[in-house]
């Protein structure tokens, strides 16, 4: 029976923007994953891999939650780090929570402790999620809790596992808590307001870090330049991968083009898993010289161009 049914009135609903804060490979987009239960970020083993802003939403209850998976803080040398880095800070600011992720092997280290200094300017509730619990001793876990809390009031205090899902749904269930109230701003059965074209490039371009996370460096970048649902319900996808040397291009094809057929096969094999019908995906590879100082890059992958 419903609440309207019943009499009862329906319970107020709640809608919120939580940023995920934390160093690189300190485990945001997993959590993202973990707590929609379904994979709508990249995970990489390489660091620096989140560019954009890209939200998962999770439904808890009467709340939404809109999760900001920012990319992770570090020290910005080229262009497009200081576009990643501010891009990072500008979603904490612009949220209604902020958690701050620490690697609980890694403890307060130099990266933690210039994030735990730089977010006590942010004027937001702010959780402490300590991940990777699993791979550290208890009295090392609460040690590290207490002097993270000594270094900021944080309004609570969460051990997980963003891997296995341990301690995921009390943080959920907390976050859904905490969020302001207010109407959904997104359907119901939304994951990501990542497009379905975006998404699949970050796809492929995973399936290239996974590929050749040692040949090649993060000056690449995929692009879906072409979207066909056709009759009989499957989808021509056709992406490019932009690459600065034509040597980086021939690490991508591979000898007789066996590499860049392993990453198709691989990626096309998840965008179908994620679109629930046949996917055709045909990937290209090409030059584009100095293209982490092209703006209209930049805008593509929802960062801002710095100037400087």
């Amino acid at each position: 029976m419903t609440a309207e049914a019943s009499g009862e009135a329906p319970a107020a609903t709640r809608c919120g923007f939580v940023a995920l804060i934390g160093a690189p490979n300190v485990g945001k987009s997993t959590l993202v994953n973990a707590l929609v239960g379904a994979k709508v970020t990249i995970v990489s083993r390489k660091v620096q891999t989140t560019r954009a802003l890209i939200r998962g939403i999770v439904i808890e209850n009467n709340a939404q939650i809109i999760l900001v998976d920012t990319p992770g803080i570090f020290l910005p040398k080229r262009r497009l780090d200081r576009a990643m880095v501010s891009t990072a800070w500008s979603g904490a600011h612009d949220a209604d929570l902020v958690c701050v992720l620490i690697d609980a092997k890694a403890g307060i280290d130099e990266e933690a402790e210039a994030i735990l200094t730089k977010v006590a300017s942010v004027n937001h509730e702010k959780i402490l999620v300590i991940n990777k619990v699993d791979l550290v001793q208890r009295e090392k876990l609460l040690a590290l809790a207490q002097a993270a809390n000594e270094r900021m009031a944080f309004a609570k205090t969460f051990m997980i596992a963003a891997i296995s899902g341990d301690g995921v749904d009390d943080l959920r269930q907390t976050l859904a808590e905490m969020v302001p109230p207010g109407p959904f701003l997104y359907p119901e059965d939304q994951m990501s307001d990542a497009p379905m074209r975006q998404l699949a490039a970050e796809i492929t371009r995973e399936k290239i870090y996974r590929k050749l996370h040692q040949e090649l460096p993060y000056q690449s970048t995929v692009e879906t330049d072409k979207w066909e649902e056709r009759k009989d319900k499957s989808v021509r996808i056709e992406q490019t991968i932009f690459v600065e040397r034509e040597s980086q291009r021939k690490i991508v094809l591979g000898a007789g083009g066996a590499t860049i057929k392993s990453i198709g096969a691989d990626s096309r094999k998840e965008i179908g898993e994620i679109l629930g019908v046949p996917v055709h995906l045909f990937l290209f590879v090409k030059v584009r010289e100095n293209w982490g100082d092209d703006p209209d890059r930049y805008r593509e992958m929802g960062l801002e161009f710095p100037r400087e």
